[in-house]
């Protein structure tokens, strides 16, 4: 009995010591862990000492996040047109530019139609032909060469016709040679229509041949002179030192008196 009683109390003197080591163990594994520090200064732990170090040092910062927007996949459709605005204020003038340089000097153009032709009251033409004329066509225009008189240009030489600027009435003249066994047939026409004939039958003998009349025009009317051809040869003759084919005309009474 003795024996069994010695043998639990050394059991238990021994567990007691054990339990004092752990104690001592652990205790001493805690104090470890703490800094040292002066009286008036409390613990700090572990974990707030080292988040102090790293959040002090460069190396442990945590960077900082700045979120970023791709604006292309916001980007929505294109809208409509918006109204015009108001017109603003017109600018400042700029200053003169330099003078550029000269061009080429232009053709000469043709004579232009005269002024207002209320404010002419005459007018009037006399043009001859120095070469003889053989109808090749059933109608032919008669131009002329020579000019003797052609008041502000109103006689067209190059169309053989006279253009009228100053309405009113007219006394025209034609006047032709036939000769060596040719029919003469003229047409005085104006605008398209024949309105008077020069004819002369063949003939051995040199004959000189006239037509006179008035006519009304208004202004834009054209005179002119065609020869028409028939069954027989049709011609009128002239020489480059004598003229005997001559057209004339003049005002006689402008409509505006």
């Amino acid at each position: 009995m003795s024996a069994v009683l010695l043998m639990l109390l050394v059991s238990t003197v021994n567990a007691s010591t054990l339990r004092e080591k752990g104690s001592l163990r652990r205790e001493a594994r805690r104090l470890s862990c703490v800094r040292c520090c002066g009286p008036s200064e409390e613990p700090v732990s572990f974990a707030s000492s080292r988040s102090t170090r790293t959040s002090n040092d460069p190396t442990y910062s945590v960077p900082k996040v700045q979120p970023t927007i791709d604006i292309t996949i916001l980007k929505g459709e294109k809208g409509d047109l918006g109204e015009k605005g108001i017109t603003g204020g017109a600018g400042k003038d700029g200053e003169r530019g330099l003078r550029g340089y000269n061009g080429r000097k232009g053709q000469k153009g043709q004579v232009g139609p005269p002024g207002n032709s209320c404010k002419l009251h005459y007018a009037a033409f006399s043009v001859g032909r120095r070469k003889p004329l053989h109808s090749s066509d059933y109608f032919q225009h008669v131009t002329f060469d020579t000019e003797f008189v052609n008041l502000y240009e109103h006689f067209s030489m190059f169309t053989g016709k006279f253009f009228c600027y100053v309405p009113g009435i007219y006394f025209l003249n034609l006047n032709v040679h036939t000769w060596n066994f040719k029919e003469t047939y003229l047409h005085l026409m104006k605008n398209n229509k024949e309105v008077a004939i020069l004819y002369a039958q063949p003939s051995d003998r040199s004959i000189m041949q006239s037509q006179s009349l008035m006519l009304e025009l208004q202004e834009g009317d054209e005179v002119w002179v065609r020869m028409f051809k028939r069954e027989r040869e049709n011609g009128i003759y002239s020489e480059e030192s004598d003229i005997y084919i001559t057209f004339n005309g003049h005002l006689i009474k402008p409509a505006i008196e």
